[in-house]
């Protein structure tokens, strides 16, 4: 099957065309140097698809700052080393042994679609995302262990739980790739669990001696 592609809406041509003209043009040497020297970024961040979750504007980060990775609920899966594609695992492998970046941030964030749709899959509301065949439904198996640990709270908390426990599981199957253990033991990597609530500005940081996430 040939490949379908169209004109890009107009609106996002002239911001373009807006950013050539100003930011680019004023700044066209650090552009320019940053493309002949190549990345070097000191920290990666894992993050959600949501387009609520801005990372360079929270952080106020320039180019080259951040090596940044998306997906559904700012997952990282388990190391699994079978062969298949493992798109997180490959950004995590690039960042930690080509890049060799200081720190892994995992970034959750409130009202995330993703952790709703694995607690609705878990308490057997979702039969769509229960299907082998679904990618999202499949994904979200990766934040069952994390379900199992909130089951019990009040269903009122249940769900703000289950977001940070995004963020834990990430942490946990980080430490699974060896690449990252042998950094973080040896120093030259650290991780950190961030929770960014969306609608009041307001950042939570986990701290694995407690285990609980405390405001910044």
């Amino acid at each position: 099957m040939s490949a379908t592609a169209r004109p890009l809406p107009n609106y996002l041509v002239s911001r373009f065309q807006g950013w050539k003209a100003t930011t680019y043009k004023d700044n066209r040497a650090w552009y320019r140097r940053l493309a002949e020297s190549g990345q070097h970024p000191r920290a990666m961040v894992i993050s959600c698809c949501d387009s609520r979750v801005h990372v360079t504007s929270m952080f106020g980060a320039d180019e080259g700052e951040f090596f940044i990775h998306r997906n559904i609920a700012n997952l990282v899966p388990p190391y699994n080393p079978d062969g298949e594609r493992h798109g997180t695992s490959a950004a995590v492998e690039y960042a930690v042994t080509s890049l060799g970046v200081a720190h892994i941030v995992v970034l959750g964030h409130s009202n995330c679609g993703g952790v709703k749709g694995c607690h609705d899959m878990c308490c057997g509301l979702a039969p769509a995302l229960e299907e082998k065949t679904s990618f999202v439904g499949r994904w979200m198996d990766i934040l069952k262990p994390g379900f199992e640990r909130v089951a019990s709270l009040p269903k009122e908390l249940i769900l703000r739980a289950l977001e940070k426990e995004a963020v834990v599981v990430s942490l946990e199957n980080l430490m699974t790739f060896p690449f990252v253990r042998a950094a973080v033991e040896d120093d030259r990597l650290t991780l950190h669990g961030l929770w960014y609530n969306t609608g009041e500005g307001e950042l939570e940081q986990y701290d694995s001696d407690r285990g609980d996430f405390a405001p910044i």
